[in-house]
């Protein structure tokens, strides 16, 4: 007799509860059929109730928002084997030490979440380099016809140089949407080869390099302490009267006094998806600087796109059930078994 299949228990925690709706939008039935997915989202880890499915738990799957998954949290889930993250980064809010030192798998949806990151930036550096915001409000100024001959003659993307700060996933993605325009594409990461840069269709250059020659500045590094702040007042100086720069990464990048001191000059214009803080606060002069673009950190997964995070979540899910490898895996199960229990 054919054996049903096996379905892992499975305990969610984000915050909101309904982000888990709109992560497993129209493949509900599918989850349901892959695991059995435990009482409520969780919030937290600390109550009783929820100690109590963290105790059943095979599988963690863990969204924004998530309370830290701590090595105390982990030793509550004595049958976990793995955790599955709908975001990107886990480092900060799961103990990947401890994980580690259980033998349990850790993936993430990173690749995933970098797709509209890359995107909006993409159509920010088009944007930029048309000068759109500026010819908008003249536009509004005048409520009259401009002269795309004489008031634009600034604006346009051919034959113009972006550089990109960081090879990241995200930062590699967005060399690739460029591929093919008539944009030059510089590159600034110490640690790229210069035959990836090549394939990536990039020039490598040195930062202050690339700060001078380019007309859109893009950061994709993570925030570490090499890189904290990197983006400081003699890089600023460094960029050409009229560029911009476009930061989808973390704001702790940016040197902000020294960023701030720039657009009041009104030399340059930024378009900032992140800030230091986040979100500023209401007086901060940030808000009032016409030259500025601020968007609420929506780059990453929003709406439609959260789906996509659980889908490749549910593919994770369903590789773990059938023992095939993770593709997302950023620890891999070292000795694991399936608890069936």
């Amino acid at each position: 007799m054919t054996q049903p299949p096996r379905r892992p228990r499975v305990v969610m925690a984000m915050s909101p509860g309904g982000l888990a709706d709109h992560l497993f939008a129209g493949h509900h039935d599918e989850l349901h059929r892959t695991a059995e997915v435990l009482g409520p989202v969780l919030s937290s880890f600390a109550d009783d109730e929820s100690r109590a499915h963290l105790a059943r738990a095979e599988v963690l799957v863990t969204g924004w928002g998530c309370p830290p998954v701590t090595r105390e949290v982990l030793g509550a889930a004595p049958r976990l084997r793995g955790l599955l993250h709908t975001g990107g980064a886990t480092a900060g809010f799961i103990d990947l030490d401890a994980a580690r030192e259980r033998g349990l798998f850790v993936s993430h949806a990173a690749d995933a979440n970098a797709i509209p990151v890359a995107e909006y930036t993409f159509a920010q550096i088009l944007l930029a380099n048309k000068r759109v915001r500026a010819a908008e409000e003249l536009y509004r100024l005048r409520r009259d016809r401009i002269d795309r001959e004489t008031d634009l003659l600034d604006t346009g993307n051919y034959r113009r140089t972006v550089g990109l700060v960081g090879a990241s996933r995200i930062g590699r993605r967005v060399a690739r949407l460029l591929r093919g325009s008539d944009l030059t594409v510089l590159m600034y990461d110490p640690y790229l080869a210069p035959a990836q840069a090549t394939s990536l269709g990039v020039a490598l250059c040195g930062l202050h390099d690339l700060m001078r020659r380019s007309d859109v500045v893009s950061l994709h590094v993570p925030v570490t302490a090499e890189t904290a702040g990197m983006i400081d007042a003699a890089a600023l100086a460094a960029m050409p009267d009229g560029a911009t720069l476009i930061n989808t990464a973390r704001g702790a990048v940016v040197d902000h006094a020294a960023l701030l001191a720039e657009l009041r000059t009104g030399r340059i214009d930024a378009v900032l998806d992140v800030t230091e803080p986040e979100p500023l606060p209401p007086g901060h002069p940030l808000w009032d600087l016409p030259n500025v673009v601020l968007t609420p950190h929506v780059a990453g997964s929003t709406g439609t796109e959260l789906a996509r995070l659980g889908r490749t979540v549910l593919d994770e899910l369903a590789r773990y059930v059938s023992d095939r490898p993770l593709h997302h895996a950023e620890l891999t199960p070292a000795g694991a078994v399936h608890d069936a229990g």
